[in-house]
């Protein structure tokens, strides 16, 4: 009897697989919670709709304590997954995300980027911008009740910081109407075809994280694209970055580590007017607060995020 089973033509690992037909499968990230009230946190969220044109959706959330006229920060939250898997509806970033919500006594939006290859680059930062759009539009009532536009950030991990670093200059060059306070940047995915640090030694990992940009963003300049490598040719300089603060986070054991860190040191160096810090945590790797929520090192770097985003300015 003839076998019925796919013939995989590609991997791309550990995120999918693309079959022989053309067809997709995805290995991680695909499995969705509904929101509601987390009685664990006392956060409460709901899914909404940002733009109706193309379908757009994000989760926000809320402190289910706050009281009528109680104006709080917001926080656009952008999910990590190489641009290929993952969403606002995951169970670990909608876990991840109540934490931090009420940790830092905040409002924030988690948004449902269309992701690659069925929607290819720059997809995802144009859904993100007119995500950032959707949220300032004024049709979403706990933004309307409860949110602080003079204490708006973005954040997100992995590829969801290189988003943020990315919206922020799109903030730059609009009519300036969007001005953002600070963002936290969660093990950035940045990349570069040259290594660097722990990426001469561990080819494996460097060949691997190429890979993955290549299959999102096929081009011929390869890992020097300015969307992955902020200092390639073509990309902003960080003086003009159009924020006040940055908040950057490394794992020690994580391949992306060495681009977080070269991240903060040029922007220290550079005429940026800002105020940037950085975290390191020891003994973890990319993303682990997403899969060890609870472990001590999640917490405190959570609680640091939340200290980044409500610390009162001189």
């Amino acid at each position: 009897m003839e076998s019925t089973k796919k013939q995989v033509s590609l991997e791309v690992l550990p995120w999918l697989v693309v079959h022989t037909d053309g067809t997709l499968e995805r290995l991680a990230g695909t499995e969705v919670c509904p929101p509601g009230l987390d009685p664990e946190t006392g956060v409460l969220s709901k899914d909404i709709i940002l733009d109706p044109k193309t379908g757009l959706s994000a989760r926000i959330y809320r402190p289910d304590s706050i009281q009528p006229g109680q104006k709080l920060p917001l926080v656009l939250y952008f999910h990590g997954g190489a641009f290929l898997i993952a969403s606002a509806s995951l169970p670990n970033y909608h876990t991840s995300v109540n934490k931090l919500v009420a940790q830092a006594n905040i409002i924030a939006v988690s948004v449902n980027y269309r992701l690659a290859p069925e929607h290819p680059l720059p997809i995802s930062y144009e859904d993100s911008w007119n995500a950032l759009q959707g949220v300032k539009a004024g049709n979403e009532p706990w933004i309307n009740n409860y949110a602080d536009f003079n204490q708006f950030f973005l954040a997100g991990d992995s590829a969801g910081a290189n988003i943020s670093h990315h919206l922020v200059f799109r903030a730059k060059q609009s009519d300036h109407t969007v001005k953002i306070k600070g963002i936290g940047m969660i093990h950035p995915y940045f990349w570069g075809t040259q290594p660097i640090g722990s990426e001469v030694t561990d080819e494996a990992r460097k060949q691997m994280v190429d890979g993955w940009w290549r299959f999102v963003c096929p081009s011929d300049k390869g890992s020097d694209d300015p969307w992955i490598n902020p200092f390639a040719d073509g990309s902003p300089d960080l003086e003009g970055l159009e924020c006040e603060r940055v908040m950057i986070t490394v794992a020690e054991k994580d391949i992306l580590r060495e681009r977080g860190k070269m991240y903060y040191e040029r922007l220290v160096k550079s005429k940026w007017r800002g105020n940037v810090e950085i975290m390191e945590t020891k003994g973890k790797d990319h993303v682990f607060h997403i899969f060890e929520p609870d472990c001590d090192e999640a917490k405190e770097m959570v609680r640091r995020l939340a200290l980044f985003i409500n610390q009162v300015d001189a």
